[in-house]
């Protein structure tokens, strides 16, 4: 069991970057550090917490909790659509396929909350599309509808786009477009109907998709807390009629709380106590526990000279 003290103790040895010659030629996402090796990328996915599109803080476990999350739903969904794993070597490490991403990220949402509440309350239409008038904010959508959004590069916010500009410009083949949206959609009806059965809502969640010899795949990440949203169902309703928020497991109580600092991801950070990181810590491992049914399991410890020991092992084995 992974306990306040433990989550503490693992403070000093968040995962806040890595450094792996070895591996090749390094790409240091928000929350991942990219390896590329030829058609191999190692994507070691790190304790850093994103919001708004900037690194805000360190959380420990984060990283080993969404990858394992991560390997899960690519495991569960294989039968959808291909994906880019090859191996998982260690808790915070997958080996993939080096894909060609789309520069597109496709947001598919079943309530309306976070930025698309705000643009609508704001009057603004969400990625072209003009919802009905009189919404409330954690409203369940009259449909599922797709949002797309650019793939920003690193310093830059990811902006909404329109399916339209999407074709008009060509920034995605038609076909291809058409082919992920249809792969997005059969995902997140796979992801609502398991986690419906742990009494959980999957409310909306970002899908990245790759082109591997011209065949189109799942890339990235797929329904984790930091790509997805999660609300406990049996207390929903109740919350939304008293016009209370949903109980999340997500990453948004974070966004949430850095919004009621003023921050909205530009200018200084506001500081994340020690205590206010463990909190944090237990909240990810909970929402492990409801969303895949399993206990989480962790060592305290250096999780850099581990992860290096069993990829040099890995490369070690493949010579």
């Amino acid at each position: 069991m992974i306990n306040d003290a433990l989550i503490k103790e693992q403070l000093k040895y968040v995962l806040s970057e890595t450094n792996f010659e070895f591996l090749g030629s390094k790409y240091q996402g928000k929350v991942r550090d990219n390896y590329t090796n030829g058609d191999v990328r190692y994507l070691i996915t790190s304790d850093r917490l994103s919001c708004f599109d900037v690194v805000v803080t360190s959380i420990p476990f984060k990283g080993q909790i969404l990858n394992q999350m991560a390997v899960k739903w690519f495991d569960l969904s294989k039968d959808i659509i291909a994906n880019h794993i090859i191996d998982v070597p260690d808790p915070n490490v997958m080996i993939a396929r080096n894909c060609e991403i789309l520069p597109i990220e496709i947001i598919v949402r079943s309530f309306i909350t976070g930025s698309a509440w705000r643009d609508y309350e704001a009057g603004k239409e969400i990625s072209g599309i003009k919802l009905p008038s009189g919404l409330k904010a954690s409203q369940k959508l009259p449909e599922v509808i797709i949002t797309p959004s650019t793939k920003a590069k690193q310093g830059e916010h990811d902006l909404p786009i329109s399916e339209s500009e999407i074709l008009s410009s060509r920034i995605v083949d038609p076909k291809i477009w058409q082919q992920a949206k249809e792969a997005a959609l059969h995902l997140f009806k796979l992801g609502q109907e398991r986690v419906a059965k742990f009494g959980l809502l999957l409310v909306d969640t970002k899908y990245e998709f790759g082109l591997l010899n011209g065949k189109l795949m799942l890339a990235d990440e797929i329904h984790t807390m930091d790509s997805s949203r999660y609300w406990i169902a049996n207390t929903y309703q109740q919350r939304f009629n008293n016009g209370e928020s949903p109980e999340m497991l997500d990453k948004e109580p974070t966004r949430q709380w850095l919004l009621s600092q003023g921050y909205k991801g530009d200018g200084v950070i506001p500081e994340f106590t020690p205590e206010h990181r463990v909190q944090i810590s237990k909240h990810y491992i909970s929402a492990y526990e409801k969303i895949s049914g399993t206990t989480f399991e962790a060592e305290v410890g250096a999780v850099v000279p581990r992860i290096e020991s069993n990829l040099r092992s890995y490369l070690k084995r493949k010579l």
